[in-house]
């Protein structure tokens, strides 16, 4: 029998399995930004070739749709954001509130919610009580256990604006990349979309429980069929119809 002595490993070095993000930040919009980017401008792309005008007119039009997507993107991601963001600490204030008036009834209910998760009720209080020894510490868990937020982790109305400008940009940048470098077809602009739309939907699978390729092709049939639609409108107008 080996006389080693046993190797305790500290708890920062127990490897832990990694979670997605699920609550915000700057990843969730960044990717739904391209993808939004992508088909929004293919379809605006494809629908104006579809009208058989001139790759200039083309090119003008997709410039269009990117900086005027992105704008409205970036705004409605900072407004959204922040709107939660405010209604999260007004939310927290409240609870503060309540803790200083009626601390022991909150102690009372924070008590009740590890009853119900399995605490035998005397532990459950005892858990309670030692939460409630530091305000700073009190809120927090409070926040935690009844809100289901974390105080701490707010998500940032400008860091999402700013990944959501940046990601629409780029996936309606795309799609018109053919054309910037000269194309005169749609054919340039087909290829590009349906390999940068079937990416940008493996791409949202990281969010899901879908598989990367089921997310990739749901994508590129959706991306497909706004193309085919705003084409047949372009090419009716363009023939007078």
């Amino acid at each position: 029998m080996s006389d080693a002595p046993t190797r305790v490993i500290p708890p920062h070095d127990i490897p832990h399995p990694h979670h997605r993000d699920v609550t915000g930040g700057w990843l969730r919009p960044a990717v739904f930004g391209i993808s939004d980017g992508l088909v929004s401008n293919t379809a605006l792309i494809v629908g104006v070739a579809g009208a058989d005008v001139s790759a200039r007119t083309v090119v003008i039009t997709g410039l269009a749709g990117l900086a005027s997507g992105a704008f409205s993107m970036a705004a409605g991601e900072y407004v959204s954001v922040a709107s939660q963001t405010e209604l999260t600490r007004a939310e927290i204030e409240l609870e503060k509130s309540e803790l200083a008036r009626v601390p022991q009834a909150e102690q009372r209910e924070l008590a009740a919610i590890y009853e119900e998760r399995g605490l035998e009720p005397a532990l459950a209080a005892q858990v309670a009580a030692q939460l409630h020894r530091d305000p700073e510490v009190t809120w927090r868990v409070h926040a935690r256990e009844e809100l289901g937020i974390d105080p701490d982790d707010l998500p940032s109305p400008w860091l999402a604006s700013g990944a959501s400008f940046v990601a629409f940009a780029l996936g309606a940048v795309l799609p018109l990349l053919p054309y910037l470098l000269g194309a005169e077809t749609l054919l340039g602009t087909l290829l590009v979309g349906a390999v940068s739309l079937f990416g940008a939907g493996a791409l949202v699978s990281r969010f899901t429980t879908r598989t990367w390729w089921y997310s990739g092709g749901r994508q590129l049939l959706l991306g497909a069929l706004a193309g085919l639609v705003t084409y047949g409108i372009g090419n009716a107008i363009g023939n007078g119809v």
